[in-house]
């Protein structure tokens, strides 16, 4: 039986999905959006594109800072936040709970993907992948644990299993509890959308969280990236992607003292 301190912040949470606009807050089309936690934990890691995607069930992912997140469903990686980054953008443009309905082209050429087949199948079984997911997610700003599905609903295919011209995606109304202002991150969407996936593309968005970036040990960086990597490999790594976040000028400097890693961003 749930305590009733626990009951009572469900109500409260409850109380205050139904006070707030159905609609995700605003942020201009040059920018892409997520809430802090989600951003500053591994549940979408950057393990190797080739090892196989593990199915997790009921794992705590590995969260920096403020936050717990429990999660079942399919390995999610970086690709799969790109794709989620640009969904809930155009999700922002419609009361959630309703129908976002987009061209797969549209989205495939947003993602700055190669224009064919593969890359539509990729989109595909990544918006399917993102589908089948629990996620209970708790933070001091929420006070209790918050279950939800990346995504409601995914539709790409006719009664008759033929693609649709249109695909529909249905995101929930929750989500507009993650999404709050006070502790959201805007990322620049042409940088975010340039970099590899891995490595690289996750620091920028755990680094974008922090207007003055705090050192950080290698091996939390290791659990945020949900690396497998010994500390020794990994450091070659993210040497490289510290480099390359410098060269999108978007780190002015950084240093790595005694396996403490230190940045300063230049925006």
């Amino acid at each position: 039986m749930p305590k009733e301190a626990e009951v009572d912040s469900f109500e409260r949470i409850l109380a205050s999905l139904a006070a707030k606009p159905k609609y995700l807050p605003e942020w201009p089309d040059g920018q892409r959006a997520m809430p802090n936690e989600v951003l500053r934990s591994a549940l979408f890691n950057c393990r190797n594109r080739n090892q196989q995607r593990v199915f997790l069930k009921d794992i705590e992912i590995a969260v920096i800072g403020d936050g717990q997140i429990i999660y079942r469903g399919e390995e999610l990686r970086q690709d799969d936040e790109l794709v989620w980054l640009h969904l809930i953008h155009l999700a922002k443009k419609v009361a959630l709970g309703e129908c976002v309905e987009f061209t797969p082209y549209s989205f495939v050429k947003a993602l700055g993907w190669p224009i064919k087949g593969q890359s539509y199948e990729r989109l595909r079984t990544c918006l399917s992948r993102m589908q089948a997911t629990a996620i209970r997610i708790h933070s001091k700003r929420l006070g209790c644990f918050i279950s939800v599905s990346l995504i409601l609903k995914f539709k790409s295919r006719d009664e008759n299993n033929e693609n649709m011209s249109r695909w529909q995606v249905w995101v929930g109304e929750e989500m507009r509890l993650l999404f709050d202002d006070e502790f959201l991150t805007r990322v620049n969407w042409e940088t975010r959308k340039s970099l590899p996936d891995g490595i690289t593309s996750k620091l920028f968005g755990y680094w974008a969280s922090h207007r003055q970036p705090y050192p950080v040990k290698v091996e939390t960086l290791i659990k945020l990236c949900g690396s497998e990597m010994a500390q020794k490999n990994f450091k070659i790594e993210l040497k490289k992607a510290l480099g390359e976040l410098v060269r999108v000028e978007f780190l002015d400097s950084w240093e790595i003292v005694e396996d403490l890693v230190a940045v300063k961003r230049r925006y």
